[in-house]
């Protein structure tokens, strides 16, 4: 495996799924094709088992697997993170530990599952793990799915942290990235993590976009952002209005199917979950289907690429 590289932590990272047979056994060839797909629209780095990969539904040995896959397609072209979804503490460092040996370039930590952690016992969660090795650390914050707030202020607390590089905004509260440009200025490189967001998250100064709906549309996805960056605002906007009623699925409950549903629909993967997901059936099936369907046939051309991104705003 390639040894760890250094990581910019910024521009677009997709969260990637995890493909599967029907069977629900890992498709891990198609997986690799898919990466080839993102590799070549130009992401920055890739973010393997987050909760869009249902890091939570896979064996400990699986998910090695699954990493392992990654790295051997990327050849060192761009980092490879992976995702720490754990229920434990002392689960989460093992996990760390054999990421690192494995020759991930990075983690995106979670809040240990299942429990609802305080504000202290999360920083403690958070200070621990990030103990337990020395790559860099994305800390993912989705208190509306996880019912842990990592809050602006707790972010404060942890900056003295090294290795926690970035955080994963995902409160679906825009307000907060100002706020922790307020508190902490650039002590962390902020990722926007919702989708339908992004757009307005770049106009506060984030430095990167963890990518859901991308998946399916990679191209599209990229060139939002590099416009964006290159502040070509007016093509940013016609592409982002195109863009947001499929961004719009990134956010409910089952956005791991409704994704998957539309990166089969481009063929670039298949649309098989593992229980207890299972794919969409009847009116909700026609429905999001319509929602894919229409994204597709209406398809922009995308305008000329811009000849180098600048860098976010402060």
């Amino acid at each position: 495996m390639p040894a760890p590289m250094p990581c910019a932590w910024r521009d677009v990272f997709p969260a990637v799924t995890t493909q599967f047979h029907r069977d629900q056994s890992l498709d891990l060839d198609a997986m690799q094709r898919h990466l080839e797909v993102l590799l070549k629209s130009g992401v920055a780095g890739l973010v393997m088992l987050g909760s869009l990969g249902e890091n939570i539904t896979l064996e400990p040995a699986e998910k090695r697997q699954v990493v392992a896959a990654a790295l051997e397609v990327t050849r060192g072209r761009v980092p490879v993170i992976s995702g720490v979804i754990e229920t434990s503490t002392a689960a989460a460092c093992r996990y760390a530990r054999d990421m690192e040996k494995l020759g991930a370039q990075g983690l995106m930590v979670l809040p240990a599952m299942v429990y609802r952690a305080d504000a202290r016992e999360t920083v403690t969660h958070y200070r621990t793990v990030a103990k337990s090795t020395g790559l860099g650390i994305i800390c993912y914050n989705n208190p509306l799915a996880y019912s842990v707030d990592i809050t602006p202020t707790m972010f404060a607390e942890l900056a003295d942290v090294p290795n926690f590089v970035a955080i994963k905004e995902s409160s679906g509260d825009v307000r907060r990235i100002t706020d922790l440009r307020n508190l902490v200025g650039d002590r962390y490189r902020l990722f926007c993590g919702v989708d339908d967001l992004t757009l307005e998250s770049v106009t506060l100064g984030i430095d990167g976009w963890i990518a859901g709906m991308g998946l399916a549309f990679p191209e599209e996805n990229q060139r939002l952002w590099d416009l964006a960056l290159a502040g070509r605002h007016a093509e940013a906007l016609a592409l982002y209005r195109w863009f947001t009623p499929l961004l719009h699925l990134d956010i409910p409950v089952k956005f791991v199917q409704y994704i998957k549903l539309a990166i089969q629909c481009v063929g670039l993967g298949s649309e098989w979950v593992r229980a207890p997901r299972l794919p969409l059936t009847g009116a909700e099936r026609k429905r999001i289907l319509g929602i894919i369907e229409a994204g597709i046939a209406a398809r922009p051309r995308l305008p000329p690429k811009p000849r180098k991104a600048a860098k976010p705003a402060r």
